[in-house]
């Protein structure tokens, strides 16, 4: 197998079509609906970071990322509490840890994002959350929550 063989590491963000799709799927979905789209991700390798916004910024479309800070204890009883596929004991439990592996990498991307990211507290109620989201997307003010 040559240099540029690609191996399986265990995390779809690693895959350079599940990101390339992700940014092509972004910029249709606005060019389509011309409404702002929400995504609940983080991407936590700063190159990655650079080539999905990278991709969406070279479209034109105006990008506007939030962080939900939560503690790291915080989030992980937040994914004890989830049921992924509650027919499958087994596999839920999988997925729990698959998630619960990835925590100190997602938190500790927050030193590595970019310098325009908004930063939201993750002990914040979901209304106020949604709500100093849609300020910041349809006014440009500021985040207060």
């Amino acid at each position: 197998m040559g240099a540029n063989c690609w191996r399986w590491t265990g995390d779809f963000q690693d895959l350079r079509l599940w990101r390339r799709q992700v940014a092509e799927m972004l910029v249709g979905l606005v060019e389509e609906y011309r409404r702002p789209v929400l995504v609940p991700m983080t991407l936590v390798n700063p190159a990655y970071v650079a080539e999905v916004f990278g991709a969406i910024g070279a479209a034109g479309i105006p990008l506007h990322h939030f962080f939900l800070k939560v503690p790291e204890d915080v989030l992980t009883a937040r994914i004890d509490a989830r049921s992924f596929t509650p027919d499958d004991p087994e596999r839920d439990a999988r997925v729990r840890r698959w998630c619960k592996e990835r925590v100190a990498a997602c938190t500790a991307a927050v030193d590595t994002l970019p310098a325009d990211t908004v930063f939201l507290d993750g002990e914040t109620g979901p209304g106020e959350l949604a709500e100093a989201v849609r300020r910041r997307v349809t006014a440009g003010g500021k985040v207060t929550a």
